[in-house]
């Protein structure tokens, strides 16, 4: 793969149609409702040390590509990306997430209903059959994490509140119970996860902040529990200071990276779909916040993500 062109995989071409099956990334912008551009950015210099991104869903498509998991994870090998947390957030994308891992050794797989998943769930009747799906997923030994569970005051109303952190407990009981990981969806609710995982009686192996979005004070709050902070493609927008100040003051033992894939595409491609080829364009703009040296970082988040989840191997 030359740096500098989009790999093959992500190029339309005519024998190569969407799959109508897979979830589709919404054409629109977020916040604006603008038409997005649908082409994926060219791949940037490979990594001379090797990452995992930590978040990634790669049961999506975006625009008119869809890519395998394999195709995804060859083109991520080549620029440095060793391997991807396929991160789960229903029951189907859950046991998407548990078949790629089985499928690809660079693939692990985390489990979970989404917070914003569970109000609707549990106004069906619905919740405790999904969740009872989770749990036999998460005794699956490509499983390495519950996720992506939390909290979601942005897209969830009050009246979601009490479901979303009955589903958060329930997460955080079963991470124990199987003594994996547990990643963490936070927006716009940092004070409430606080609190939950305060009052939990006990908490995973491993806490993990997926696209970190706090400031430097929760960063804080991170390093004296010792949960990890993963940062995402935001960290890079313009207009993200509080994430590169959390970023700054974070415990290098506690970092993590990830792509969210095929959200949260870093600068200068903010808004055009992400894959994990695209980490080193984050982790470079990670080195320059923290003053080192990039094969330095690259190391350090390897290891990382080695004690937060174990062996990739």
């Amino acid at each position: 793969m030359t740096p500098g062109q989009t790999p093959q995989a992500y190029i339309p071409a005519a024998d190569r149609l969407p799959e109508a099956e897979r979830p589709v990334r919404d054409a629109a912008e977020e916040s604006s409702g603008r038409r997005r551009r649908l082409e994926y950015p060219p791949a940037p210099e490979p990594l001379d040390v090797p990452v995992i991104d930590n978040h990634a869903h790669l049961d999506f498509r975006d625009g008119q590509v869809a890519v395998s998991v394999e195709a995804a994870l060859d083109a991520a090998e080549a620029v440095g990306v060793a391997g991807a947390v396929c991160v789960g957030y229903d029951v189907a994308s859950s046991e998407f997430s548990v078949t790629a891992a089985a499928a690809d050794p660079r693939a692990k797989a985390a489990v979970a209903l989404h917070p914003n998943e569970a109000p609707e769930l549990t106004a069906a009747g619905e919740f405790d059959d999904a969740f009872a799906r989770i749990a036999e997923l998460a005794a699956d030994e490509q499983v390495v994490a519950v996720g992506e569970t939390g909290l979601d005051h942005f897209r969830t109303g009050p009246d979601g509140v009490a479901a979303q952190q009955e589903s958060f407990r329930r997460h955080i009981e079963l991470a124990v119970e199987r003594g994996l990981a547990m990643q963490i969806h936070d927006r716009d609710a940092h004070e409430d996860v606080v609190a939950v995982l305060r009052d939990a009686p006990a908490l995973p192996r491993s806490v993990v902040f997926h696209c970190y979005s706090g400031d430097a004070e929760l960063a804080r709050i991170c390093n004296a529990n010792g949960w990890y902070m993963s940062f995402a493609g935001t960290v890079t927008f313009k207009n993200a200071g509080h994430l590169r100040e959390a970023l700054d003051v974070a415990d290098p033992h506690l970092i993590l990276v990830e792509t969210d894939t095929p959200f949260l595409t870093p600068h200068p491609y903010r808004g055009r779909p992400n894959a994990p080829y695209l980490i080193p364009q984050t982790m470079r703009l990670m080195a320059e916040v923290r003053h080192t040296e990039l094969d330095a970082l690259c190391q350090q988040v390897m290891l990382n993500t080695v004690q937060a989840y174990g062996s990739w191997t």
